[in-house]
């Protein structure tokens, strides 16, 4: 492989292409935003030299399931993906996308997943949300997804019943449309109360638009308590009568009356792939977050408030403690801190590791980057991956641990020129150390970025060097290539 001269040259690191083939060591030049030669001994003729001995040279994360649709406009260096090594995310999954919606005001849950300030619904169209990021790039690239929930706030007066025929014909409309101004697919929130009430009719019709559009649906889905069987039945549905790829969104099995049934919904994923594509993405942790629910106040159940607009003093602690503190039950507690965010400690440990080792599984964080005290998988997901589950644990090799957060991902949502290192793909790289790389996030100190992750390239530029984000925002909205997509996620 010959090349004159390059723009950046990475010398002498281990390089996994992310196949979840062995790792070799050579170098990967880089020419404007494109790898330009991977090889042995490449010439030195380079702007820029990154010396790699000992380090991994992979290409960069894909994050397939975030809530990141306001944070790539408020927070565009978005230092808790870059310093994890991620060059690329999905947004706008469960249901909740930015667009297209007006709102004044604070958003209602579980629109605030997305953050409780106001003025930030403010794209009538799906193509106005892409244009804002087009104008202020981020430093990742973005695959964007168009939301039920936020569908239903744009059309019906109230979300506690089924949408009527018309309503689905207006929401059917706007997924047409935002599939047509950049969205790459539709993502459902089916547990949230604000759809929990859509007939399976109502989701049928708007998953359908995707086929057509060479989309993707997304689904969270009904139920991952008690109902999780029925609830996954139900996806298996949807994805047959819609004729779309599905992917499952953080597939868990949550409360201790499901622990252990982590291997039976493989088996039930297993049987369902035989006739319709259905991946899954799945995050490191046996502990979940999302929006405070009194509902979800059970004995047993220990919840931690990541934020509260009414008593913003209690973010960061246990509601078990906040209730004691009162003098009240903690059903009480919870109702008073809302609307509030929580982390529920739900989750078994088998049951998170059958899921990460099942060879279909992506890597998604779920992080929630307005909280005032995240989960600490908005900073740590990737890196834990590659630290503790692949390194420590054992649970899988490292080629495979980036295999699931590279070309898999690609694959699935038709990212052509992305998730592996070949001459002519894009540049999104990242270079970490195996032996140190590790998520430092914690529960009690969430803020803080992963050790063993040195330098992220994206698009041919660095955007984290020497711990610390680089400034560069050389992000693009992505689109989906259907014939990339459906070649390569295999039954």
């Amino acid at each position: 492989m010959h090349v004159e001269r390059c723009d950046i040259l990475i010398r002498g690191g281990t390089i996994l292409d992310g196949t979840g083939a062995p790792g070799i060591v050579g170098d990967v030049a880089v020419t404007g935003d494109r790898i330009a030669a991977i090889g042995p001994d490449l010439p030195h003729h380079a702007g820029r030299v990154i010396e790699a001995a000992g380090l991994a040279v992979a290409p960069g994360f894909i994050d397939v399931h975030t809530h990141d649709d306001r944070a790539l406009l408020s927070h565009p260096d978005m230092p808790f993906k870059v310093s994890q090594g991620v060059t690329t995310l999905v947004a706008g999954n469960c249901g909740v996308s930015l667009a297209p919606l007006l709102l004044k005001g604070q958003p209602p849950p579980p629109l605030d997943l997305l953050g409780y300030d106001p003025g930030w619904f403010r794209f009538a169209r799906f193509a106005d949300y892409v244009t804002a990021l087009g104008d202020a790039p981020p430093a990742v690239n973005a695959a964007l997804l168009v939301g039920h929930i936020t569908l239903r706030h744009r059309v019906m007066d109230r979300l506690d019943r089924a949408a009527t025929a018309p309503e689905i014909a207006a929401m059917a409309g706007m997924v047409d449309a935002a599939l047509a101004e950049g969205a790459i697919g539709f993502s459902t929130g089916l547990d949230y109360p604000q759809s929990v009430q859509s007939s399976f009719e109502e989701v049928l019709a708007l998953a359908s638009r995707v086929a057509p559009a060479g989309g993707i649906y997304c689904c969270h889905h009904r139920n991952y308590f008690g109902g999780l069987e029925e609830a996954l039945r139900e996806v298996f549905a949807l994805g047959q009568g819609a004729g779309a790829p599905v992917i499952l969104s953080h597939h868990q099995c949550s409360g201790h009356g499901n622990f252990g049934k982590g291997p039976m919904t493989l088996k039930m994923i297993d049987a369902a792939r035989r006739h319709t594509p259905i991946g899954l993405d799945c995050y490191p942790y046996n502990a979940s977050s999302k929006t405070l629910d009194p509902g979800r106040v059970a004995p047993g159940v220990r919840i931690m408030v990541t934020w509260s607009t009414s008593n913003s003093d209690q973010a960061g602690r246990m509601l078990a403690d906040i209730a004691a503190d009162w003098g009240v039950t903690e059903r009480e507690a919870a109702d008073r801190v809302l609307p509030a965010g929580a982390i529920y400690f739900q989750l078994d440990e088998p049951d998170v590791r059958a899921i990460l080792a099942y060879p279909h599984t992506m890597i998604g964080s779920d992080g929630l980057p307005h909280d005032v005290h995240p989960h600490p998988r908005l900073w740590g997901t990737f890196p834990r991956v590659l630290g503790h589950y692949a390194r420590d644990v054992g649970l899988f090799s490292l080629a495979e641990a980036v295999r699931r957060m590279t070309s898999l991902p690609a694959d699935w949502f038709g990212l052509a020129g992305r998730g592996r290192l070949v001459a002519g793909a894009f540049a999104d790289l990242v270079l970490f150390d195996p032996a140190r790389v590790i998520d430092s996030a914690t529960f009690v100190n969430p803020r803080q970025a992963a050790a063993g992750i040195g330098t992220v390239i994206c698009n041919g530029r660095v955007t984290w060097a020497e711990g610390a984000s680089t400034g560069a925002r050389p992000g693009k909205v992505l689109a989906r290539d259907p014939a990339f997509a459906i070649l390569t996620p295999a039954l």
